[in-house]
């Protein structure tokens, strides 16, 4: 609703808009409390669709005052005076509605913003998260995304920010950037840095949205684009499986026969369509290791040597701390502990940022495995102490308690 009535009255009332919405709403839960519409869905389009209306002499009123505001109304938008019903239902329409979502998309996305703003705009404007959601989903208090949201409106209001979709040359560039702030709302969801949630399907079921959106548009297909919806249906196809009672639940005990094979299947069709296309990226590298994962009937079948190949080569498009942190897990795996010390060695752990406690846990596996348990023991406790997840820190916590000292 927020993305049609911003494609009828433009980005500078996009605040007024998001109220209008948020009125519609509310008649909604006021209305709805004794009897729910046959048809919810219409019954919202219609009351948005009225909103609208009186949106349009408000914005008109505020210009002018003119004796006959809903001809003024549907002039401002270009709507001959009198069809101004039949224009509103054609942009209700399902592929209008989709493509009014795309063209958010693209506005969220802007270059002029700030990546922490890309992604609150997106969740605000494109997925109708409340400012409390998005600072609950982005650890943020809800006063610091209020600010977030503010700078991005008058950003758009300064660069004067058309809704509209790239120029032909600017997609391949623009589109990047897309990816990246959906990859980053999926990895918020998948790896929540939520105290009290591991997971947040919310986050995971919008990231899978948008991509889906984005994959109808034929000129905003690449192998890339596929790579990535491809990755975000096999890492979603886990999430029952990733949480216990109150603990975390790590690869090699899920229960794989809770990972859900409809998107399993929809991941393996992405990957495969990303064959037809000739670009190649750190999504496609991600998105094979991930059905490394998915292929194995159980954790001692994971085909380790080929998932350190796909590492390896993603160490030669972009060089990261979290890279190197995940082959020396992989190393550990395959039992070759002086590589794992080595990789170990030279990370740099002030750049893994919030996952700084990882990198104490691999470090533990290893003293472990080198049967040196008091410094797997006293590494388990600044993971334990870094942890800010407590599924989680539940799981450090379990590691710790089964690890079992040298006799003095």
């Amino acid at each position: 609703m927020v993305a049609i009535l911003t494609r009828l009255f433009g980005l500078t009332h996009l605040e007024l808009i998001e109220d209008a919405v948020q009125d519609t709403f509310l008649k909604a839960s006021l209305k709805w409390k004794t009897h729910t519409p046959d048809n919810p869905e219409a019954w919202l389009t219609l009351a948005a669709k009225n909103r609208a209306i009186d949106l349009f002499r408000k914005i008109n009123a505020e210009k002018e005052r003119h004796e006959n505001l809903s001809a003024k109304a549907s002039a401002a938008a270009g709507v001959p005076h009198g069809s101004i019903s039949q224009e509103l239902n054609e942009y209700f329409l399902d592929h209008e509605v989709e493509d009014s979502q795309l063209r958010m998309i693209f506005v969220a996305c802007h270059p002029a913003l700030a990546r922490e703003e890309q992604i609150a705009f997106a969740l605000k404007s494109i997925s109708g998260f409340s400012m409390k959601e998005i600072g609950v989903a982005l650890l943020q208090k809800e006063e610091s995304i209020k600010k977030r949201l503010q700078r991005a409106r008058k950003k758009i209001r300064e660069e004067d920010v058309e809704f509209a979709y790239p120029d032909p040359g600017e997609i391949d560039r623009r589109i990047g950037g897309v990816m990246q702030v959906i990859y980053l709302i999926f990895n918020e969801g998948f790896h929540s840095t939520n105290e009290n949630q591991l997971i947040s399907k919310d986050l995971c079921g919008e990231a899978i949205r948008l991509c889906r959106l984005l994959l109808k548009k034929e000129n905003f297909r690449s192998g890339s684009l596929y790579a990535l919806f491809a990755l975000l249906c096999f890492h979603s196809s886990r999430l029952e499986s990733k949480v216990g009672d109150d603990v975390a639940i790590d690869l090699k005990h899920q229960d794989r026969s809770k990972w859900y094979m409809p998107l399993i299947v929809l991941g393996n069709d992405a990957l495969n369509k990303t064959l037809e296309y000739p670009d190649r990226s750190i999504y496609h590298l991600e998105a094979e290791i991930a059905a490394e994962h998915i292929r194995a009937i159980k954790f001692e079948n994971t085909n380790w040597d080929r998932i350190l190949e796909l590492y390896e080569e993603m160490s030669e498009l972009q060089t990261s701390n979290s890279i190197l942190l995940a082959k020396a897990s992989i190393y550990l795996e395959i039992d070759k502990l002086d590589l794992a010390k080595k990789t170990l060695d030279s990370i740099d752990p002030k750049k893994l940022g919030q996952r700084l406690y990882l990198y104490h846990a691999t470090w533990a596996k290893y003293y472990e495995q080198t049967r040196d348990a008091r410094k797997a023991r006293s590494e388990l406790e600044n993971a334990i102490e870094l942890c800010s997840n407590q599924f989680e820190r539940n799981y450090l916590i379990e590691k710790k308690k089964i690890l079992r000292l040298p006799i003095e």
